[in-house]
């Protein structure tokens, strides 16, 4: 009788259990479809060895893995297959983990304190307005200190007959002083056709870096002294002259409204730059041009180094270059009549003229280096654009459209006195009254006390803060009126070395009317145009008008004492009286004409210039005639405004 195989054992189980048997336990036709879903099913959910030859793939690293499975196993134990469905229940709960270990990471801190980081992100940015109004001023000081302390220095050497005849014999040095001179004065004539169309083409920042490269260009030039490098040197100069100090002004008081916005982040017309209350920023337009002023005097100071530490020692004592001047002060006749063609005992070297002037340039470079690096922008990117988009024509014409503001004409005259002083002070009073008593020698000494005193008084504009705005410009006015006096009726003693108080002294009070003179009219202009479109404009007529009547001095060089003192008596006279009516005016609310602005006719397409509406819409590139209108409005020129509330009236 034949042996029969042993019956396998029953389980519950596997009577249950759907899935098929293994081709090798249930042999039979037409089960070779179900022995290869078998073997999916056990290659995929029981994670077992592939057999040889089998496409099976690899499994992934990163995936979690199941113990193998055996297939006889899986006959056996079903529960194979739970283990695996818990596997796969794993691998659920721990892509949860990895998301949230994700939301951890990228999510927000705990700790994190909304309101504290934005207070810390705007005190950051005020921290750089300070920054940029330092670093203006800085080199401010710099540049003009350079300029004047180079110029003062090769005057002299070049006025010497024995420095002139041994170094320069045949290219006629004398003339080609008078020449840079001309240069210097008189191509700021034509300043108000060109600033502001410079200004707003390179921006406020490159304009400023562009005209401190041009006087450092002017110190360069003094290493080979020829006609063709000095005299063309001299004309950039005169060019750069307007445009650098209209965009200083244009950049201080831009400093003083974006610190104003920063410190009012969270106010309403901030977030939605909006014109900011009249008056709103007055507070910081006095500090900032106090402080820049307040540094810029000290360029008085600097530009006495050269001569101090250098030329000093070359130059023969007053009694010889003042034995020929019979008359000082009142009674004298052009500029210092009677001094010695000889004021150098010795010539300096050549290489330590090269040294000198290395060191010079050397500041100036670092005044360049100051604006590019630490000065930032004056405006936002989207603002300069539109400054510049409203048409070039139009720039060039608007300068003499803010002319018929009466505010700015009752000012004109304050801007002229204010060019007649500064260069009076560094000419007519330092030689025909300091030289001619003090003699050459003393004259950097007495043009530092003038220095030190403007700049110590330039922190009396603070009481701006408290007092009316007119004190501050009336003191200054009625310190120069006693001075020129003063001046008018004195007539020092040559050689007298005892006057040298009296001098000291009033070269200190000239210091002090000159910084109440110059804070005050730019704070004044800060406070009454208040509209970052119009300040540039607004400067560059402040500053043209101040060269116009440095040209002046210029040309009344050749003029008695009394005459000059004369004029510039009467020309303070006038200021004083215009500025008091124009305040008057103001005080009556009577209406004033500013000339309208035009709208930006840029094109807002795409990302080039970023907007709420239609900037980043479909269809904002393709659409015409209406869009069209409103992208192009019609340039108004000829239009102009009157402000319509007592608000926008008053100063």
């Amino acid at each position: 009788m034949p042996r029969q195989p042993p019956k396998p054992a029953s389980h519950p189980q596997n009577e249950v259990s759907p899935h098929p048997r293994h081709p090798a336990t249930s042999p039979g036709p037409g089960k070779g479809s179900e022995s290869a879903r078998a073997q999916s099913r056990t290659g995929t959910q029981c994670h077992g060895p592939p057999r040889a030859g089998s496409t099976h793939t690899k499994a992934r690293p990163d995936t979690i893995q199941a113990p193998p499975c055996p297939e006889a196993a899986m006959e056996k134990d079903p529960s194979c297959y739970q283990d695996a469905a818990k596997m796969v229940a794993g691998d659920g709960s721990s892509a949860e983990g990895t998301e949230t270990q994700l939301d951890d990471f990228v999510g927000a801190h705990p700790d994190y304190n909304e309101e504290e980081e934005e207070q810390k992100y705007y005190r950051r940015k005020r921290l750089g307005v300070v920054k940029n109004v330092l670093a203006a001023s800085l080199a401010g000081t710099l540049t003009y200190g350079v300029y004047l302390g180079l110029l003062q220095m090769q005057l002299i050497l070049h006025y010497d007959e024995t420095y002139r005849e041994v170094k320069y014999s045949n290219i006629q040095l004398e003339d080609i002083d008078r020449k840079v001179l001309m240069g210097i004065n008189v191509t700021p004539v034509a300043a108000l056709l060109y600033t502001p169309v410079l200004i707003r083409f390179f921006g406020t920042k490159w304009a400023m870096f562009l005209a401190v490269g041009i006087y450092a260009l002017f110190v360069s030039s003094n290493y080979w002294e020829r006609y063709y490098t000095l005299v063309p040197s001299a004309v950039a100069i005169g060019v750069a002259i307007v445009p650098l100090w209209a965009s200083m002004g244009n950049y201080i008081t831009r400093m003083a409204q974006k610190y104003y916005e920063y410190v009012n982040y969270k106010e309403e017309h901030v977030q939605e730059q909006q014109r900011a209350p009249r008056g709103a920023c007055n507070t910081y337009i006095i500090i900032f041009q106090t402080v820049f002023y307040t540094c810029f005097h000290l360029s008085f100071v600097c530009a006495q180094m050269p001569m101090l530490f250098f030329l000093n020692n070359y130059l023969y004592q007053l009694n010889h270059t003042l034995f020929g001047v019979k008359h000082c002060g009142t009674l004298s006749h052009g500029t210092l009549p009677g001094f010695n063609k000889t004021v150098l005992q010795s010539l300096p070297r050549s290489i330590n003229l090269i040294i000198v002037e290395s060191a010079l340039m050397a500041a100036a470079f670092l005044a360049m280096l100051v604006v590019l690096v630490l000065c930032g922008s004056a405006y936002r990117p989207t603002e300069e654009i539109d400054l510049r988009s409203i048409g070039w024509g139009n720039i060039f014409q608007l300068p003499f459209k803010h002319m018929r503001d009466y505010r700015l004409r009752h000012l004109f005259p304050l801007f002229i006195y204010s060019g007649f002083e500064v260069l009076f002070v560094c000419t007519g009073f330092s030689l025909n009254y300091g030289v001619c008593a003090l003699g050459l020698e003393n004259l950097a000494y007495l043009l530092m006390a003038y220095g030190f005193s403007a700049s110590a008084c330039s922190s009396l504009a603070l009481c701006m803060l408290r007092l009316r705005r007119q004190i501050l410009l009336l003191a200054g006015a009625l310190v120069h009126a006693a001075l020129l006096v003063t001046l008018f009726c004195w007539a020092p003693e040559p050689r007298h070395l005892v006057q040298a108080p009296l001098l000291y002294s009033i070269a200190v009070l000239w210091g002090m009317g000159s910084a109440l003179n110059k804070t005050g009219i730019s704070i004044l202009l800060g406070v009454l145009y208040e509209d970052k479109e119009r300040q540039d404009f607004v400067f560059t007529i402040y500053h043209w008008w101040q060269a116009l009547a440095i040209f002046t001095v210029y040309l009344w060089s050749g003029l008695p004492m009394k005459a000059k003192l004369s004029i510039m008596l009467l020309t303070l006279a006038v200021a004083v009286g215009a500025y008091l009516w124009m305040e008057h005016k103001v005080a009556q609310h009577v209406a004033y004409r500013l000339p309208r602005i035009p709208r930006p006719r840029h094109k807002m397409h795409g990302y080039r210039y970023l907007e709420e509406d239609d900037s980043d819409e479909t269809g904002s590139e393709g659409d015409g005639g209406k869009d069209d209108n409103d992208e192009h409005p019609t340039e108004a020129t000829g239009g102009d405004e009157l402000p319509k509330d007592d608000g926008d009236q008053l100063g």
